[in-house]
């Protein structure tokens, strides 16, 4: 491997390591915001007091893990003008106005309501303070939009022309940009993700604390709302799944071939291969189980559909096949696992033992990281799947780095290593010494905010 060749491995993995990192945060905080909504509503809807008790014990989990996602996230950022400059300079007037609408709608929405929803419940009213709980709910999403839409511009790039100096530009407007194909599909996908990934985080924490004799009513009305999530939720992403599955084979096709495993074509049908070996230097998979025809059945609704395989792409143009084929396994098993659990749930609340259970506790508990694991594998599918090129078919991964030398490279990897998980082991054991703790019954508002601001003195209270 040459000096070149040995930095772009170090750039790519050291994009792929702070990316892994940041997006735990976002595909938990997502859905932790809709559900602190949820909680909220149901509390002013109902008066309950169990509503606000979960509210409460949620939001101070949320606050950590919306603060390490945004401090994740920021040095990513830089990393576009360091160790990825080409793409950078070539597709700036695209991906930098969309990132940009990203901090102007998004972050600020939900910096501006974020410290009226940690601390000003008593100060602006429950009403007031709901709206704000919805506004941040609200944010994240639009964050999810826009990152989502310029990585699927990346993925399938439409409405481009090149400038005279050889930059990507909007060609008919921005709609054609933002809505790219993948881009609803995307989408879709990916929020109910974040979704689930709350879920089973939820019910992962009711079932620890019920199979600790915690048995209060916070504690059973987390369990059963994760679970019905998980019973309603799963399913409709299986079909979500699916449709984007369709999708891709629309628009990436090599991904699709990488993600089954197909180094051959198949005229009169391609099996799906459930397990085995890719040797892409021998171009087969080997050890392969199969069930014949099923794979051209599922893409395309037809036993005897033809399906292309990596035997029509280069090899120059195809992607690392192994990590593609199981990463995309492991998200599929993972999402019917979510399925197995939430009927497996239901089961147990049509006889009254949703809360007794103690096997289906010890499985809400082993699936309860289940959803953070799903998103990075789906993620890695994605990713590794588009490559060898950084926006597919118009720009190659080795051809969008910066010239940066080898040590430079490895020592802000090392460095990033270093850093984060210094940090952010701190913080994920202080989430988990938490949730060790059950909700309970009149948990404490969280009053204790900032109690002044720099250079201002708080007034002396009245004796």
């Amino acid at each position: 491997m040459t000096p070149a060749e040995t930095a772009l491995v170090l750039a790519r993995a050291q994009f792929a390591f702070t990316i892994s990192f940041h997006f735990i945060f976002p595909s938990f905080s997502i859905g932790l915001a809709s559900y602190l909504a949820v909680l909220e509503g149901l509390w002013l809807k109902t008066g309950k007091q169990v509503y606000i008790d979960l509210f409460r014990y949620w939001v101070r989990i949320f606050a950590i893990v919306f603060a390490m996602g945004v401090v994740s996230g920021i040095v990513m950022s830089y990393q576009f003008g360091t160790n990825w400059a080409v793409f950078s300079d070539k597709a700036g007037p695209i991906i930098g106005p969309l990132m940009a609408y990203e901090v102007l709608t998004a972050f600020f929405l939900e910096a501006g309501f974020l410290g009226v929803m940690l601390f000003g419940m008593k100060k602006v009213g429950p009403r007031l303070h709901f709206g704000a709980t919805l506004m941040v709910a609200v944010g994240t999403f639009i964050s999810a939009f826009w990152i989502l839409s310029v990585n699927s511009w990346m993925q399938t790039p439409t409405g481009w022309a090149i400038n005279a100096v050889g930059q990507f530009v909007p060609k008919d407007g921005w709609l054609p940009i933002i809505f790219n194909p993948s881009f609803p599909y995307r989408l879709v996908h990916t929020v109910i993700a974040a979704y689930l990934t709350t879920a089973f985080i939820v019910g992962g924490v009711g079932a620890w604390h019920l199979l600790k004799g915690s048995r209060t009513t916070a504690v059973k009305t987390s369990f059963s709302m994760a679970m019905w999530m998980a019973a309603i939720v799963a399913p409709i992403q299986i079909f979500a799944g699916d449709m984007h599955g369709l999708n891709t084979l629309e628009h990436q096709p090599v991904k699709i071939m990488a993600m089954e495993g197909h180094f051959q074509s198949h005229p009169d049908g391609a099996p799906l291969i459930l397990f085995g070996l890719p040797d892409q230097d021998a171009q087969t998979v080997r050890y392969a189980v199969e069930i014949p025809k099923l794979s051209s059945l599922i893409l395309k609704h037809d036993l005897n559909a033809p399906m292309n395989g990596l035997d029509t792409v280069k090899r120059a143009d195809q992607p690392p096949v192994a990590i593609v084929f199981w990463t995309f396994r492991i998200m599929v098993g993972i999402g019917f696992a979510m399925l197995g659990l939430g009927l497996w749930s239901l089961l147990a609340r049509m006889r009254g033992k949703l809360y007794d259970w103690k096997w289906l506790h010890r499985a809400g508990i082993v699936m309860g990281p289940s959803g953070t694991v799903a998103v990075l594998a789906g993620w890695a599918t994605t990713e590794v799947g588009r490559q060898p090129w950084v926006i597919s078919g118009l720009l190659r991964t080795a051809d969008a780095s910066s010239a940066i030398a080898t040590p430079g490279v490895a020592t802000s990897l090392a460095a990033f290593v270093i850093v984060y998980f210094a940090a952010f082991s701190a913080g994920t054991w202080y989430i988990l010494k938490l949730m060790a703790n059950p909700p309970h019954e009149n948990e404490p508002d969280n009053v204790a905010g900032p109690i002044r601001t720099s250079g201002t003195t708080p007034a002396m209270e009245n004796s």
